[in-house]
């Protein structure tokens, strides 16, 4: 079939037309605008009918100017290819008809069907790599983790601290402000609502004076499920600890202890 006009398809596979292509085969001689403006008191919307769009052609002092242009849908360039009442309008018509018919034809039906289901193939073949590679780069992380949570070893403050850069004063005052800590007696305890979550353990251990005699007093040290409560802290607040640096792909920032 030779091509009287150009068809073409939108991105919902709909075959639609340029308004002024059309205008020009259907020899009109009202101007486009007010021709398009009057063929729409017929009923066709914007949006569902046809949409608007620019075009630029030349202009006679050698540059280009915008135009104003339609894309309609097939089915209302055969309507308005009826209103033309004229051997134009008529020849265009039937040639809709024909791109129609060939449009659906079960061989041009198959060969979308297949088109998409390539694309629908490889939009999942696509998903699936990029999921095997977010799992691939979390497998490290969580098995840190999993070897953290596993442990029953106890740590000082001092020694978290030092994954971050920071000392034990410095990291206290953190969370003292976050509400995770506070100092009763010279000993850092809990806020009610992180109590009885396993995160401290306390333990008597003795110390000496500078007179030289002993006393015995209370710390508290973290479990390891604490120092990843305390973790989780940190980051949100922009913090990066020594493991973090080594996986900035992974968490995406780090910040300055």
């Amino acid at each position: 079939m030779n091509e009287l006009l150009k068809v073409e398809v939108n991105k919902n596979q709909e075959q639609v037309i340029s308004g002024r292509q059309l205008h020009m085969f259907l020899e009109v001689e009202t101007p486009y605008t007010k021709w398009f403006n009057r063929m729409c008191e017929y009923g066709f919307e914007e949006n569902h009918d046809y949409l608007v769009t620019d075009i630029f052609v030349p202009n006679s002092n050698g540059g280009k100017q915008n135009q104003i242009n339609h894309i309609m849908k097939l089915d209302m360039a055969k309507e308005l290819c009826m209103l033309a009442r004229n051997e134009k309008g008529k020849q265009a018509r039937q040639y809709f008809l024909e791109v129609e018919r060939e449009w659906n034809s079960p061989e041009k039906v198959m060969a979308r069907a297949l088109i998409f289901a390539n694309s629908k193939i490889e939009i999942l073949s696509f998903e699936n790599t990029i999921q095997k590679q977010v799992i691939a780069e979390f497998k490290p992380i969580k098995e840190y983790v999993d070897t953290i949570l596993a442990s029953e070893d106890t740590l000082t403050i001092t020694q978290i601290a030092a994954d971050y850069g920071m000392s034990a004063k410095c990291l206290n005052k953190i969370l003292n402000v976050q509400r995770i800590i506070r100092n009763v007696s010279g000993q850092w305890i809990l806020f009610k609502p992180h109590m009885n979550k396993g995160y401290t353990k306390s333990e008597t251990i003795e110390v000496t004076r500078k007179d030289g005699s002993k006393k015995v007093v209370m710390q508290t040290r973290w479990t390891q499920k604490g120092r990843l409560k305390i973790h989780e802290v940190l980051i949100s607040l922009g913090y990066s600890a020594n493991m973090d640096k080594e996986q900035t792909r992974v968490f995406g920032k780090g910040g300055a202890a």
